[in-house]
């Protein structure tokens, strides 16, 4: 029997000496515990080198696919044809099936036969000669990356570090030139300010003062071809009535010259966004359809690549970027962040701030697919973005149209003025909705009335003063009042509640009444002791 044994290296053929010990399965490594014990079972007959990992790779995703690649057959032809009625014992049933069918070999695939290729293998240094631990595992790591770069379908051309170093440039021109344009306006302004106010485009302001240079050069420079007619005149009427500081030749050059440098990074800038937005309709197209260029570039510059990207669920797709205030979200035990990066996409900018989150949680789902498509699959085109986009745009539509039907009425049963105001393009503004007071109900308000009726009278009538309260008046009224007692439990609440109420300013004019009688007494006894007093005398 011989055996087919595949190796990083190469293909191997060994000659099995003692096919007896095939049948004792369970106890077939004990065979195979020292380099010596194998060699007693199992010989080398040829080994097949591979020159380089090309080659190496397209025999290895041959045998992946089931088929016969040019090295193999080379050497089945080679050494197997010669023994033809040898049995060749393979690892891969599917593979036996080709070889049987184009090379007439019988070939042999059971449990003992892989139960001798481990063995095999576990003592693969000492059966193949010529070949040094650390040269295998070499060989065996760079095809193992080939040969996972092939079953990803990974392009050498889609280079994604291009991207991620474009995006961060591109930010960072951003930020030069803002502090750029900003020390221009504030350097020229000290010269000619009106003209800041006049040209806002930052741009067009620096082609203007390299151009004009001292303002008393506006009237005779023209600047048609950077500024409209109107804004043109403008300028030139400012210039005259300019209230700047004068300035020396040396100052205007070296504003000129910041000029220049604007100018510059502007152009280059422009060139480069170009080149980001080919590289991400080359790298991803469908990713670039659905949340733009910059937004994508600035994704996969976050996560680091393509691959990284596309191993992100669409829950951290959505909230990429915003790792600062989540984990704040987190800590403080508040409502974690809706979007992050995917913020600054046009579908999430044009929704409004009701349905912002919905969008960029759908956003994210779609996104995720479209990464995914886009650094595992085989096609370049961006259709499957364009369609998701195209779901969205209509979900938005959706979403936004049902919000302006329930501005009246619930959704189930919608009030009548609904369909008017779905009709309508005018709408009118509801004051009524501005009151902050509860309504009452007509019951309530009428006992109100009838309450206010029963006590005004009795409030506002106004009773003359009482004279000095003595012992005997006390009494009189003291039994008075345990007479009326038994009547008064009989009446109804409302009339208790009005006796109350009268019962309350009555006793502040009998306290007020005999405040009145002490204070006179101490004034007579006063009165009487000055006059005894003065007789004395």
């Amino acid at each position: 029997m011989l055996v087919l044994f595949e190796t990083a290296a190469g293909f191997a053929i060994f000659k099995v000496l003692d096919e007896s010990k095939l049948q004792q399965v369970d106890s077939l490594y004990k065979d195979f515990e020292t380099p010596e014990k194998a060699n007693k079972i199992v010989k080398l007959k040829h080994f097949e080198k591979f020159q380089d990992t090309t080659e190496a790779l397209a025999a290895v995703t041959a045998l992946v696919e089931g088929k016969i690649g040019k090295s193999l057959k080379k050497v089945l032809k080679k050494v197997v044809a010669k023994e033809a009625h040898e049995q060749l014992a393979i690892s891969d049933a599917k593979l036996g099936g080709v070889i049987k069918d184009k090379l007439d070999l019988s070939c042999v695939h059971s449990p003992a036969v892989a139960e001798l290729m481990r063995c095999i293998r576990n003592q693969m240094e000492s059966l193949i000669p010529g070949l040094p631990p650390r040269e295998i595992s070499a060989m065996s790591l760079g095809l193992a990356h080939s040969l996972s770069r092939y079953k990803l379908k990974f392009s050498p051309d889609k280079v994604d570090t291009m991207i991620v170093q474009a995006i961060s440039l591109l930010d960072d021109l951003d930020k030069e030139l803002n502090n750029y344009i900003m020390r221009c306006r504030e350097w020229y302004g000290w010269h000619f300010p009106e003209l800041g106010k006049i040209i806002t485009d930052n741009l067009a302001y620096c082609k203007s003062v390299r151009k004009i240079g001292d303002r008393t050069n506006v009237a005779g420079s023209d600047l048609s071809d950077i500024l409209p007619e109107e804004i043109e005149a403008e300028v030139k009427l400012a210039a005259e009535i300019s209230m700047g500081t004068e300035v020396s030749e040396e100052d205007i050059s070296n504003i000129k010259h910041l000029c220049d440098q604007v100018i510059e990074i502007s152009e280059y800038r422009a060139q480069l966004y170009d080149y980001l937005k080919n590289r991400m309709m080359a790298i991803a197209p469908n990713l670039t359809v659905m949340v733009g260029e910059l937004v994508g570039a600035r994704l996969i510059s976050h996560a680091g690549s393509l691959l990284n990207l596309a191993k992100h669920p669409a829950s951290t797709v959505q909230i990429l970027g915003a790792e600062k205030a989540l984990f704040r979200a987190l800590k403080t035990r508040k409502d974690t962040p809706k979007y992050g990066l995917i913020y600054h996409a046009s579908l999430v900018g044009q929704t409004t701030a009701k349905n912002k989150g919905k969008i960029s949680r759908m956003l994210a789902a779609k996104a995720a697919l479209a990464i995914r498509y886009d650094a595992l699959g085989e096609d370049t085109n961006a259709e499957m973005g364009a369609e998701n986009r195209a779901k969205l745009e209509a979900r938005l539509r959706q979403l936004e149209e049902r919000g302006i039907r329930r501005i009246s009425g619930t959704g189930k049963a919608m009030a009548k003025a609904d369909k008017y105001q779905h009709k309508s393009e005018v709408r009118i503004y509801d004051p009524s909705g501005d009151s902050t007071i509860p309504s009452t109900s007509k019951k309530r308000k009428f006992e109100e009335e009838e309450e206010d009726v029963a006590v005004t009278p009795v409030v506002k009538s106004k009773k003359p003063k009482k004279e000095p309260v003595t012992e005997e008046a006390e009494e009189a009224e003291t039994s008075a009042a345990t007479e009326e007692t038994p009547k008064k439990k009989k009446k109804k609440k409302k009339d208790k509640n009005v006796e109350a109420e009268l019962e309350e300013p009555k006793e502040e004019e009998e306290e007020l009444a005999v405040t009145e009688s002490t204070e006179k007494k101490k004034k007579k006894k006063k009165k009487k002791i000055k006059e005894e007093e003065e007789e004395d005398d």
